[in-house]
């Protein structure tokens, strides 16, 4: 029989999917928040002033995307993905987006020699992939997982009584905000596991339980399963925006605990969906407009992403680290 605590995140995922959500009415009829900016807003932990759900969370279920490029690469998030350099990266350093690591101050991710190694040499195959291990996850229909699914496309919040429901185009996570027992560590999720709480404006969030197979960019930055994530996600309170702000420890990659900085923002009826940042469908119903999230089919080998696939030898397993 299903455990309870497996059983739950299924049934409140299925139930939500199932749920169209109203258009914000009240917003005004064109939106001059913009979609890419290399700039990251500083927004400040503290009180929460905005409105509330029936069961006291900050109200801040929505439509959002980040802000700063796409996911291609991690530290240098416009210069486009291994062996395609896009036009920005023809620009001087300082005049691109800032690296999405925001500690240390090198935008570096500390990695330690032999972890390096096998980051360098999944971005050095990656354009032309002859192991399936040098082929990006999300190509073969994988999740995209922790913190990939916040730079790939726009994605939803959804809020229910002791929960924050996230929903991606490559999956979903569910942030718990109860007591309910924990997974086994034995038990490996391409999204972890996500126990959470309010700190005023601030959801911070635990996550653990990660499998290892989910990658960051094209570039092949990784943790490996005995990573942690301790995640804050820090809302203004006018509901436009918010900045994820997780810091990563996993003693057997890295020299250190490293911060990532991802700016998000917010998407209301005041933006016209662009199938990527705001990926919805106009739904008129009976005295109302309201959005719904596109459904996105994936089909593994849908090039170009990835390299594509490759035959696999009888000694290569099918995902390799």
């Amino acid at each position: 029989m299903m455990r309870r605590e497996t059983l739950f995140p299924i049934l409140l995922a299925s139930v939500a999917l199932a749920q169209p959500l109203a258009a914000q009415q009240a917003a005004p009829a064109t939106s001059s928040e913009p979609r890419r900016s290399k700039e990251v807003p500083v927004i400040a932990s503290g009180e929460w002033t905005g409105p509330r759900t029936a069961d006291g969370q900050p109200d801040i279920a929505g439509f959002y995307s980040n802000t700063i490029s796409n996911h291609s690469n991690f530290t240098d998030p416009e210069a486009g993905p291994p062996g395609e350099p896009s036009k920005a990266a023809a620009l001087p350093r300082d005049q691109r987006a800032p690296s999405r690591v925001s500690d240390p101050a090198d935008g570096q991710i500390p990695y330690l020699p032999a972890a390096r190694a096998l980051q360098q040499d999944f971005a050095k195959n990656f354009p032309n992939p002859t192991k399936p291990r040098y082929i990006e996850p999300l190509a073969r229909c994988a999740p995209a997982g922790v913190p990939k699914s916040f730079m790939w496309h726009g994605f939803e919040v959804r809020q229910y009584p002791g929960a924050v429901l996230f929903l991606f185009d490559s999956g979903w996570r569910l942030v718990r905000l109860d007591d309910a027992p924990r997974l086994a560590p034995s038990i490996k999720l391409w999204n972890g596991a996500s126990r959470g709480h309010w700190e005023g404006n601030t959801l911070v969030v635990e996550v653990t339980n990660n499998n290892g197979k989910a990658l960051f960019g094209r570039y092949g930055d990784y943790m490996s399963e005995n990573g942690t994530v301790a995640e804050r996600y820090v809302f203004d309170n006018n509901q436009k925006r918010f900045n994820y702000v997780a810091t990563f420890t996993d003693p057997t990659v890295y020299s250190r605990p490293w911060t990532a900085t991802i700016p998000v923002r917010r998407y209301t009826a005041a933006d016209e969906p662009d199938g990527w940042n705001f990926d919805v469908q106009k739904v008129n119903a009976p005295g109302s407009l309201r959005y719904e999230h596109s459904e996105r089919i994936c089909a593994e080998n849908n090039g170009p992403f990835g390299g594509g696939a490759v035959g696999v030898p009888s000694d290569e397993p099918v995902i390799a680290r």
